[in-house]
């Protein structure tokens, strides 16, 4: 089994933190993401109610965009566990945005 079963849309990758191997899952997926983008896609609230291959993308645009775990949790059904450390990661992202 290789880290990338695109034929089933499957991913494996192994962190110490559910953040890191969400990253590299991402990255194993499409090798022209850099993972949690918030960049790729614009916030849709209809894309974020479809569960689509984009869907991730526009919840990082969304999570930038400071909607609240209530609200995305209420759009996607994603359980607010992984949506507190999905926003971890654009949090972590934004501190670096703002470094010189």
């Amino acid at each position: 089994i290789g880290s990338s079963m695109k034929s089933v849309g499957e991913v494996m990758a192994i962190g110490r933190k559910f953040e890191e191997a969400f990253q590299k899952a991402l990255r194993m997926v499409d090798e022209n993401v850099i993972g949690f983008d918030p960049y790729i896609k614009q916030v849709d609230d209809k894309e974020l109610e479809e569960p689509t291959d984009k869907r991730t993308f526009v919840l990082a645009a969304a999570l930038k965009a400071n909607y609240s775990i209530t609200k995305l949790n209420e759009l996607t059904k994603i359980d607010p566990w992984f949506l507190c450390k999905m926003r971890n990661i654009i949090e972590h992202q934004i501190i670096m945005e703002s470094l010189p």
